[in-house]
């Protein structure tokens, strides 16, 4: 990224910056991804790059977003993932060699992978 140079740069930056997360939050897919204290130190950050690199390199667009601690420290790194009206799937022990086939799997094809579930929040379509 280039310097900013004077105001109409920043506001620049900042108009393209809300156009893409616009157009994120428009695909209505959602990942979220635990960084508390406890899924920090399992590994959570790495996870979260890995989610973002595997998304470019894709070229798939989705609301990537964090949450603190939810209790389940002893299955972190957690990662939610919510597409449209479905239900909200939260896969457990989430490594970064795991994202590309949680990308292609549930992302893509829309197919959960049950065994690495550890919990599912009803969506408004079923």
């Amino acid at each position: 990224m280039s310097k900013l140079k004077n105001v109409g740069d920043l506001q620049a930056l900042r108009e393209k910056l809300q156009g893409q997360i616009s157009r994120r939050k428009a695909t209505n897919t959602t990942i979220t991804v635990g960084m508390g204290t406890c899924g920090i130190a399992a590994g959570a950050r790495e996870v979260m790059h890995a989610i973002l690199e595997e998304l470019q390199r894709r070229d798939i667009q989705a609301h990537v977003t964090t949450v603190g601690c939810i209790g389940m420290c002893s299955r972190e790194p957690l990662v939610d993932i919510q597409q449209g009206d479905e239900d909200r799937v939260t896969y457990g022990n989430v490594s970064p060699n795991m994202v590309p086939r949680l990308i292609e799997e549930h992302v893509v094809n829309s197919r959960v992978i049950d065994e690495w579930v550890i919990g599912r929040v009803s969506g408004q379509g079923g």
